[in-house]
């Protein structure tokens, strides 16, 4: 029964207890055995456990009986930090209403606003609930004021919980119940799913996750894709209980999974709309944004024969994080390899994780960077995501690069030190806004470039943890980008290249060579390394020669015998020098990242 369903999602800021609160819903409707159960259930990747944040949503299946009635409830537990916000927004595509939790002890923060915003967007009927209400440091009143000053409403309607201790777990089961709308789309029109998350399975293909907006689905039915236009077979479809469950029929307002056995998963499409190959649609879902990567780096495989498999590698993890995008690279010093598009740094670090875990793959990645906009004086406008696609400097016109409108919710007495930050990073503060007496907005513009490495770190470092940060993109502006390349020994290192303010490249270019220098083994023959913008040179620094004591045999005699074995040697490091490589360890390429300023 289409009035019985409710489809749900819990958003919130990162670490407000998202996954705890899943939990306790699972155990109170009693839809996980004892023996199954442990904490963050849903969360089943190795490194979700170990950094204890959400990276995939997570879809399912509830069943639960109230005065008399049997409810079907399908829910999505969502992941908090900024980097994974479109996984936030996929999981809203597919829900009617959603559970907003905010920490009774940190209050709002910068992503619960966002995640807000979103869910406001996709029209979601919104129930605030205040978590951890039993620790020692909750506000509870003051955090009830938050929550009316930013959504309205009154005192009454926001729910009081505690997901470790199960407090409040009846109210919120109620709350979805009553408040939520039930799915309204009729059965009887052709069918109309939206495909919101696959995974790779290597025995059945690929798993596709959808709900059905408009009609039927059936097993052995012919559907297709309307994106791609190609048709399949329903081999198997059914609901997403703790363990698939199959099914002979799914409805309007269902949430379910289909295997139609697709081995490709460039067939697949996140976002894309299934419908019935006999009686298809012409009508897509609305409301799905293709994804925005913002943070640019190059992986590559650490054996160059290895590149095949690591391409197969990332189609099927591109299926189960539809936010990564890549496409074919080449580098002299590294061989092939993919461009890859991320949602931040962490997004970054959590991918090259999985290669290792999932996939066995040991990849080398370069500098992240941003996409800049570059005008040539042939009136071309080329995208700029690699420092090799950089314009020669006599044919650039001007160079545009991303910019963010940033927002920090933070303590009062912070506010000198971010300002100071946002400064020292090209930032512009735009206003403050006090939300209550001891916590601030503070909302400011600042380009892309300058958040990509450590800036969230020093942010949290600043204010002791006590900011909370969340960002969109506003567009691009002209600015004064340049190419600062790294030379060793007069050779350039396409890898270690970067695109950087002219302002900052004097100083990047000498830490960068201190950095390698450290960094990079010593050789038999002197090692220059040096920055470089074109033909000018910003910073030098050499790595010595391993040297033998040539002279050690001579004792007494005249000073012209030693001087002639030093000039022996003098030749044969020059000659080395010529003919010798400089292997570059993995640690080199992140050393950009760790540069303190």
């Amino acid at each position: 029964m289409q009035k019985n369903i409710r489809n749900f999602c819990i958003i919130a800021h990162i670490d407000h207890g998202k996954s705890t609160l899943a939990d306790r819903l699972l155990e109170h409707t009693q839809s996980v055995g004892e023996r199954d159960m442990k904490n963050q259930l849903l969360d089943d990747m190795d490194l979700e456990r170990e950094k204890g944040i959400t990276i995939k949503s997570h879809a399912i299946q509830i069943d639960y009986e109230r005065d008399g009635t049997q409810y079907t409830l399908n829910l999505i537990d969502t992941p908090g930090h900024v980097d994974f916000s479109y996984e936030v927004s996929r999981a809203l595509a597919a829900c009617e209403g959603a559970l907003l939790l905010v920490d009774a002890a940190q209050g709002i923060q910068a992503q619960t606003i966002s995640n807000l915003y979103l869910a406001i967007e996709n029209d979601l009927e919104i129930i605030p609930v205040i978590n951890k209400i039993d620790m020692e440091g909750a506000m509870i009143e003051e955090v009830q004021d938050q929550i009316i000053d930013l959504i309205g409403g009154k005192k009454e309607d926001i729910l009081l919980a505690s997901a470790k201790n199960g407090i409040g777990i009846d109210e919120i089961l109620e709350a979805v119940i009553k408040r939520i709308p039930a799915p309204n789309g009729d059965e009887k029109e052709s069918l109309q799913a939206l495909i919101f998350d696959s995974v790779f399975n290597s025995f059945r293909g690929i798993i596709i996750y959808y709900r059905i907006f408009r009609g039927t689905i059936s097993k052995g039915e012919k559907i297709k894709f309307l994106n791609m236009d190609s048709d399949y077979t329903a081999d198997e479809i059914g609901v997403l209980k703790l363990k698939p469950e199959p099914k002979e029929i799914l409805k309007a307002g269902d949430v379910g999974y289909i295997i139609t056995g697709i081995k490709n998963a460039k067939e697949v499409k996140v976002g894309d709309t299934i419908t019935s190959a006999t009686n298809p649609t012409t009508l897509a879902v609305k409301g799905y944004e293709e994804v925005k990567p913002m943070v640019f780096a190059g992986i590559f495989p650490v054996n160059t024969d290895d590149f095949e498999e690591l391409r197969e590698c990332m189609e099927k993890l591109q299926l189960n994080d539809a936010s990564l995008t890549f496409e074919l690279e080449t580098s002299q010093a590294l061989g092939f390899g993919f461009r890859c598009g991320f949602l931040g740094l962490l997004h970054m670090e959590i991918i090259q994780e999985r290669l290792d875990r999932e996939y066995n793959q040991m990849v080398i990645t370069t500098v992240p960077n941003v996409s800049f906009i570059a005008h040539t004086t042939k009136d071309e406008i080329v995208t700029v995501n690699n420092p090799s696609e950089m314009p020669a400097a006599n044919l650039l016109q001007r160079i545009e690069e991303p910019f963010i409108k940033g927002q920090i919710i933070t303590k009062p007495e912070y506010i000198g030190n971010i300002m100071n930050l946002c400064i020292g990073k090209r930032g512009v503060i735009l206003h403050q806004n006090y939300i209550t007496e001891s916590r601030v907005e503070l909302e400011f513009e600042l380009p892309l470039t300058e958040i990509v490495f450590d800036f969230y770190d020093k942010l949290k470092s600043q204010t002791r943890g006590y900011a909370s940060f969340d960002y969109t993109p506003i567009g691009y502006r002209d600015s004064d980008i340049i190419k600062m390349d790294i030379l060793l020994n007069s050779e350039k290192v396409d890898a270690l290249s970067a695109l950087i303010h002219r302002d900052r490249a004097q100083d990047f270019g000498r830490k960068l060579c201190d950095k390698l220098k450290e960094l990079l083994p010593r050789q038999q023959f002197l090692i220059a390394i040096q920055a470089a913008v074109g033909a000018k040179i910003l910073a030098r620094t050499n790595i010595s020669a391993m040297r033998k004591d040539v002279t050690a045999k001579c004792y007494g005699g005249d000073i012209s015998r030693k001087r002639k074995l030093l000039e022996k040697q003098k030749e044969g490091k020059k000659r080395m020098r010529q003919i010798g490589n400089v292997e570059i360890p993995q640690e080199a390429f992140l050393a950009v990242l760790k540069l303190d300023d």
